[in-house]
């Protein structure tokens, strides 16, 4: 399945939330395939709760690629001494309800949080690849 993802890894900052788009990271991985929560998310999850290898084609961006044409967005959120976060952002289309075309024409696409917890948050939510 072609879904689309970005993963992004940002510092846990006082002030910042989870829920909210970060202004800088560290580094981006881009995954053209199987981006979906219960299959990357769930790697990410495992990767960082139990040290498992991700088995994504992964491809490491420049900082300031921007990609058009993602359906998630993942922000996973570290800090020395700190537990370690990870955030999920999904796009969502906007209609205009008169002539039914995706808004905002020849804008940025628009992303809302779906997910905001530490990495066995997401392994109990999809326990067994399964929404529990």
């Amino acid at each position: 399945m072609s879904t689309r993802a970005i993963i992004r890894f940002a510092t846990r900052s006082a002030g910042v939330s989870f829920s909210d788009h970060p202004k800088e990271w560290h580094a981006q991985l881009f995954c053209r395939l199987d981006g979906q929560p219960q299959s990357l998310g769930l790697d990410l999850a495992n990767s960082i709760a139990n040290r498992c290898f991700i088995p994504h084609n992964l491809e490491i961006d420049s900082l300031d690629t921007q990609r058009g044409d993602l359906d998630y967005i993942y922000y996973v959120w570290q800090h020395f001494d700190k537990s370690t976060w990870i955030s999920i952002f999904k796009r969502v289309d906007a209609y205009c309800p008169t002539c039914g075309h995706p808004e905002p024409e020849g804008g940025d696409p628009m992303y809302e949080c779906t997910f905001v917890g530490e990495p066995e948050d997401l392994q109990n939510k999809f326990r067994d690849g399964k929404i529990v």
